[in-house]
């Protein structure tokens, strides 16, 4: 029995290994590329120039992203899962920490290879140890082949986990093989020990009896792919397999998409389509009614299942792709009204895991992203420096959008509970205002009038506060946050201002950017004068339909690239109502430390962790631009980054200024959650906006450097010229005429910036 190869650590999904697949797997851009970046941090490490933390967590991270054999076992109805284990005969044996693993298989294995039943000996992707895959000596199990093994080379010691049928192994370059022997490799053992049966479990969800003279359901296949592996995959897009109270509607959703692969054969669809319970009757009644329906085009989902199991030719390497989260930050796709958001981790960071102990699953992604603005709030002069060296604030804003009826209040009481020292505070201070303000209004015109009270720090303003008013708030605030919790997104609508519109989208722009100023001028005496820093985080809520058209003008103006946005999924019909916790006093102690932690924090406060997790998220969402070519992805993952940055300093800084894996792995869930929801609600109308920006107004020659940014590439111009109908031919000589009239500099062979213009032909730098 051959054994498995699948796309991901992370992935489920399992197809068999063929030697064609397995020469394009370890010949592959992706595996030699990726094991060449290990090898070469391992070498940073040695010389000093890397930390052996930094190291470990860089080399895990790159793993991610090679694809892994299955050598103990394929799996039925291609799900990498212990009881669906078929055993392929073969085991695995790692000789860990050496340093020369290359030295170390001539000096102890090679001449006895054939005698010891290896088929397979290579270097590990660390390039610190070794591996080898041998045949099971016959009657013995998993186990007692590591022992024997153990004991043929010496008593090297052996990993008790190996046992294990799901047990990965991450695929190596060709040059990292040692020795291979394909035949016995690819080939099954004769005669497997009775130990070494597949378990005894009860049938996969998918599979049914084999039918007299029939082939086994397993074996049907699409285009030479497994039912089975288009069901396991569609699951996966489609949010996972069903969970009580959605099983008949994602059963007849299923069997409404492998109609158009299976030629709409209800009998076909019977044999293939896993059941969950369900009695032979209501099977054909549901497939029944799939197959009945309107015939369209085949859906998209579908399209993507069974396209995503058919490897690229030219890399070889990646036999499925994976879900967003298979990737170190998450390679978000645009996502389509079928595709899932990427799932929250199962550690979660300390506070977070606290904030969520009262909220029923459906709500804990919204819950996780929105408790920040309120926390972040308590900072105060409290500045952490990024990776392009200037220093932010903690500046925080949260939309929460989601259908009619799904439940959007869910961050309510965790935002009260956060609030609740806030509102305290605010409280006597808006007493002391009210006393002010009445003892104002009962004195004539004439009377001398006591000066307004200083000290009136109030951080939480009304939803409908006009511009006046927050400018005069966030004067007195003395550096402190002003939060408020809009429960529709139309309520900052109040901040327009009675001059220019749109008021209100600037303030949410400023409040991301660090030093800001914002205010008014005013001729009367008692009207607001102030000049002040915009220091203002909040959470809103909107329906998705209104949240679109909330933003429908300002596409490509920054508010959406400076908010983290995040969903409640829409639930199934009928499906029972979420239940929460009890907020109660012992919650409320819990949460104290916490907040506590962020009210004493002051000054600059230095998170390396934190520092490096950004550096290398920049990085990886480089990478994802330059491969999916998306601009509209690239820039809003600019300041996406920057969102999950300060979240991590937040972390940080509530838990005692203590970092964690769990904080790593939580932040770059919300990355690519916020991406997700970025690129769901508005990926594709800020495309269409920009292209409408690109080509408007085709009346007479077009100046293309003002559609240029102030700091571009050739590419960028190239790309301008294309869409202008003129040949990328002509850049060079139009960048060179471009240069010598001084339009523009030169900052490398592949970038330049624009000069400020100006009449007299000597043009300057405008960012000096």
């Amino acid at each position: 029995m051959a054994f498995g190869i699948s796309n991901s650590i992370r992935s489920r999904i399992v197809r068999e290994c063929t030697p064609e697949i397995f020469r394009r797997v370890t010949n592959s851009k992706n595996v030699t590329g990726t094991c060449a970046e290990i090898a070469d941090a391992l070498e940073k490490t040695r010389r000093g120039e890397m930390a052996k933390e930094d190291f470990e967590t860089f080399k895990a991270e790159r793993k991610k992203r090679l694809p892994i054999f299955t050598p103990h076992a394929t799996f039925r109805n291609g799900r990498r899962l212990n009881a669906d284990a078929v055993p392929s005969g073969l085991s695995i044996f790692d000789i860990d920490h050496i340093p020369d693993p290359r030295g170390y298989f001539a000096r102890k294995v090679e001449a006895r290879a054939e005698e010891l039943g290896v088929v397979l000996a290579h270097v590990t992707p660390s390039t610190e140890g070794l591996r080898l895959f041998f045949i099971i000596p016959g009657g013995m199990d998993l186990a007692g082949a590591q022992r024997w093994m153990s004991e043929q080379l010496g008593g090297t010691g052996y990993d008790p986990s190996v046992k294990d049928y799901a047990r990965s192994s991450f695929a190596v370059p060709a040059d990292y093989i040692l020795y291979i022997d394909e035949e016995r490799l690819f080939k099954a053992p004769a005669g497997l020990p009775p130990k070494e049966k597949a378990p005894d479990a009860a049938p996969p969800a998918g599979s049914l009896p084999e039918e007299a003279g029939e082939a086994p359901a397993e074996s049907l296949r699409f285009k030479g792919i497994p039912y089975a592996g288009i069901i396991a995959r569609w699951f996966a897009l489609a949010g996972g397999e069903p969970v009580p109270g959605e099983r008949n509607d994602k059963l007849h959703r299923l069997a409404s998409h492998l109609r158009y692969i299976t030629d709409n054969d209800e009998s076909l669809l019977l044999r293939i389509m896993p059941r969950y319970g369900l009695p032979e009757e209501e099977m054909k009644g549901l497939i029944h009614s799939a197959c009945s329906s309107k015939w369209y085009s085949a859906p998209k989902l579908m399209k993507e299942a069974v396209d995503s199991l058919q490897p690229p030719p030219e890399e070889g390497g990646w036999i499925m792709p994976s879900n967003s989260t298979d990737s170190p930050s998450g390679e978000v796709e645009e996502a389509s009204e079928d595709a899932a958001p990427p799932p929250m981790p199962a550690r979660l960071p300390r506070l977070i895991g606290l904030l969520l102990s009262r909220t029923p699953d459906l709500y804990r992604a919204a819950v996780a992203h929105a408790v920040f603005p309120p926390l972040a709030v308590h900072l105060h002069n409290v500045r952490f420096r990024y990776i392009d060296n200037v220093e932010h604030e903690a500046t925080l804003m949260n939309v929460l959008m989601a259908g009619t009826g799904a439940g959007k209040d869910c961050i309510s009481e965790p935002i009260n509970r956060i609030m609740r020292d806030i509102r305290l505070r605010d409280e006597e201070n808006l007493r002391r205002e009210r006393e002010w303000k009445n003892e104002v209004n009962s004195k004539g015109a004439n009377k001398d009038r006591r000066k307004r009270p200083e000290g009136l720090v109030i951080q939480e303003i009304d939803a409908d506060m006009t511009n006046p008013a927050f400018v005069m708030r966030t004067a007195e605030a003395d550096g402190h946050f002003l939060y408020t919790k809009l429960n529709e997104i139309d309520q900052f609508n109040a901040l327009k201002g009675s001059g220019r519109g749109g008021q209100q989208f600037q303030i949410m722009c400023l409040a991301f950017d660090p030093g800001n100023r914002y205010g008014q001028t005013r001729v009367g005496t008692q009207s607001v004068t102030e000049k002040v820093t915009v220091r203002f985080n909040w959470n809103a809520s909107t329906t998705v339909l209104k949240g679109k058209r909330y933003f429908e003008k300002v596409l490509t103006d920054g508010p959406i690239s400076r908010i983290n946005f995040c969903t409640i999924p829409e639930r199934e019909i009928g499906a029972d109502m979420p239940v929460y916790g009890i907020y109660d006093a012992s919650f409320d102690e819990e949460l104290r430390p916490y907040i506590e932690n962020l009210t004493r924090a002051s000054g600059p406060v230095d998170c390396p962790q934190a520092y490096r997790l950004a550096e290398r998220m920049r990085a990886e969402n480089a990478e994802y631009a330059r491969l999916s070519q998306s601009r509209v992805y690239e820039n809003l993952s600019f300041r996406a980054n920057v969102i999950a940055w300060l979240k991590a300093c937040v972390l940080y800084v509530a838990d005692g200024c203590r970092w964690d894996k769990s904080i790593e792995e939580f932040v770059r869930w919300s990355y690519q959650y916020d991406m997700w929801c970025k690129m769901k609600f508005f990926g594709a109308a800020i495309e269409e906006a920009q292209k409408a920006g690109a080509g408007e107004s085709r009346r007479g020659p077009r100046n293309l450097l003002n559609m240029l940014p102030d700091e571009f590439s050739v590419q960028d111009a190239v790309r301008i010229r294309l869409q202008l109908g003129m040949s990328a031919e002509g850049t060079r000589n139009m960048l060179h005429q471009w240069t010598h009239r001084n339009y523009i500099t030169v900052l490398t062979d592949d970038s330049y910036r624009k000069l400020k213009y100006r009449k007299d032909g000597n043009n300057t730098d405008k960012n000096r």
